[in-house]
């Protein structure tokens, strides 16, 4: 799956000359936590985030009059807080990708560039709709979670298995076990009782880590 499939298209976004006061404005009536920089050209120039805007308001025990406030406010604009050096994927990139680079940069979200031209945002939330999707969260079934040898045509065999019992496989991920030589496989199943999964899984010789109906 390519980001393009879960990117949230036609983001809101401001311009440098944006005030901080508005800027806050939009992320509120918007529900969004960053905001894209667009330049008069259209161009991407950064990226401010809710925090930047919220570090740069002034505290509370300021002695400063309202008025005062109001007016030192609206002269911060969002140039002054953006973050240029902006870290962007296409609409291209596949998900883990874009999910790698955000772990890796510590950032939750992506601007989604179509050559230089901003065509969406990818965010930490988009991702985690997708695991849920990934592992059945939203579908019923018997959850099950085994640990099983490394070795060519294991999965083949579960799977196998599974459907000569007349078992619909609703989702199914891998992950890495606790050492090199095996793996955690996560399943979710339908169509099978828990006696006949349990048989199927004796046969296999995989560890029964985790079973329950969700």
């Amino acid at each position: 799956m390519l980001v393009k499939a879960r990117m949230s298209r036609h983001p809101i976004t401001v311009t440098p000359d944006t005030s901080l006061p508005d800027a806050l404005e939009i992320m509120r009536r918007e529900k969004v936590r960053r905001l894209p920089v667009l330049d008069r050209q259209g161009k991407l120039v950064g990226i401010v985030l809710e925090k930047d805007l919220l570090y740069a308001s002034p505290s509370p025990a300021t002695s400063l009059s309202v008025h005062e406030l109001n007016y030192l406010v609206a002269k911060i604009k969002v140039k002054d807080l953006m973050t240029t050096n902006v870290i962007t994927c296409n609409e291209d990139t596949p998900l883990e990708e874009a999910a790698r680079m955000m772990v890796d940069n510590n950032i939750s979200g992506l601007p989604v560039l179509r050559g230089t031209t901003l065509v969406g945002m990818i965010t930490e939330s988009d991702l985690f709709k997708v695991f849920l999707e990934l592992l059945g969260a939203r579908a019923w079934g018997l959850r099950t979670t085994i640990k099983l040898q490394e070795g060519r045509g294991v999965l083949a065999r579960l799977t196998h298995e599974l459907a000569e019992r007349g078992a619909n496989i609703v989702a199914l991920g891998t992950f890495w076990g606790d050492d090199p030589t095996n793996r955690e496989i996560a399943f979710k199943v339908q169509n099978i009782d828990r006696q006949d999964l349990e048989q199927i899984l004796s046969e296999l010789d995989a560890e029964l880590l985790d079973i329950r109906e969700t």
